[in-house]
């Protein structure tokens, strides 16, 4: 069974971090084991995103590059969320009329493997 490090971010702003091993994108929800170890059961209507992570420390001074080209990754696209946060990266599953999409980074060096977009909290799409 594939285990992955997510965080996942919620519409209000808040986060909660942990591994999954049953997250998928038709789902409308998944378990998360906290770093705890307690187990919530995550609802994908209240999120913004899950983040697939290499680590949960991270870097908040880094900022992301989006330079890179990610072969076999689909079409460049910009999401501009709700909130104002932007993401840039590749994807081949946008499709508005969907619960969300992955997005691979534009940047190999970013902390996220991929992000889980939830549609309903982005404000404006580009395709790049």
């Amino acid at each position: 069974m594939l285990v992955n490090k997510v965080v996942a971010k919620f519409q209000n702003g808040t986060l909660m971090k942990g591994q999954t091993s049953d997250f998928l994108p038709n789902k409308k929800s998944f378990h998360l084991e906290l770093i705890d170890g307690r187990i919530v059961n995550i609802n994908i209507e209240h999120l913004k995103a899950v983040f697939f992570v290499k680590d949960f420390k991270g870097d908040k001074q880094y900022k992301d590059d989006y330079k890179d080209i990610i072969p076999g990754g689909g079409k460049k696209i910009r999401v501009k969320f709700t909130d104002g946060e932007v993401l840039v990266g590749y994807t081949q599953g946008y499709a508005p009329n969907r619960t969300g999409f992955f997005l691979v980074p534009g940047d190999r060096q970013s902390n996220n493997e991929r992000v889980f977009v939830i549609i309903s909290v982005i404000e404006k799409v580009e395709f790049l």
